[in-house]
């Protein structure tokens, strides 16, 4: 069995979600195995059962949204690389396998990603279009993955990287923290920052992860009451003047029609 002791999968948890045990399952069924620890704000029976069945390291603290759920994940972490693992996702099995691969080829990587694909009702959507452009968009930053004007150029554009497909080497990025006011582009917010650091951006050309699309997520709750179209928009002024940063904002917010 191959054993990977520097690193860990945090689940985050949020209430009690009828896919936390496909998450977990997903986890254990890992060529390489790792590390396994929940993290949740909101502790319950229903989590705590979960964990005690598959012998997983529960820990809680106090919450205050997505970014400081997130920061208190990564803080039960020891090892040098983690991945923060949403309950609603999945992985495919050699996730971790590829991911270690490359970063025994590139020890300067700060992040480490794959693609994704995406399931609603518990069939896998036919890549949209709108997959099909964030798939570009991944193999483009991974031209030049060392060069920080050129990743900023390509996420410009848009947010191609899925946190839950994110793998952080905690040791290069010291003192980064997510932003704890954003509710849903807090991830892009992330990778702008961290793609000013020094250091590779390592992309997967493969879809290893699932990001779960229902009615109960969060990425569902925040297009309905158009959060996400605000903080997209903050995120192209970051990049372009406020009249071209509208124009596209418009053009992205029919990447949320999958979520509809």
């Amino acid at each position: 069995m191959n054993q990977w002791n520097d690193h860990t999968f945090v689940i985050c948890a949020y209430g009690d979600s009828p896919y936390l045990e496909d998450c977990i399952n997903s986890l254990l069924s890992q060529t390489v195995k790792s590390n396994i620890i929940l993290y949740t704000s909101t502790p319950s029976v229903f989590i705590e059962s979960v964990c005690q069945k598959y012998a997983i390291p529960f820990n809680t603290s106090v919450g205050g949204g997505i970014g400081k759920d997130w920061n208190n994940a990564l803080s039960f972490v020891t090892t040098q690389y983690a991945t923060i693992a949403h309950q609603d996702d999945y992985y495919e099995p050699t996730y971790l396998m590829e991911i270690q691969e490359r970063i025994k080829k590139y020890q300067d990587a700060i992040i480490l990603y794959s693609d994704y694909f995406e399931e609603k009702n518990g069939e896998v959507i036919k890549p949209t279009s709108n997959l099909k452009i964030k798939s570009l968009m991944l193999k483009t930053i991974s031209l030049f993955p060392k060069t920080k004007w050129w990743r900023n150029r390509i996420l410009a554009f848009g947010n191609p990287i899925c946190c839950p497909a994110v793998t952080y080497n905690l040791e290069l990025v010291k003192g980064f923290r997510f932003d704890e006011e954003w509710r849903v582009s807090l991830d892009w917010l992330a990778w702008y920052h961290l793609a000013k650091y020094d250091g590779r951006f390592v992309y997967v050309p493969k879809k290893l992860m699932c990001h779960r699309i229902h009615e109960d997520s969060e990425t569902s709750n925040t297009i309905s009451d158009n959060t996400r179209t605000k903080e997209d928009y903050m995120m192209y002024k970051l990049f372009w003047p406020k009249g071209l940063a509208k124009c596209l904002n418009r053009f992205y917010k029919k990447s949320q029609d999958t979520n509809g």
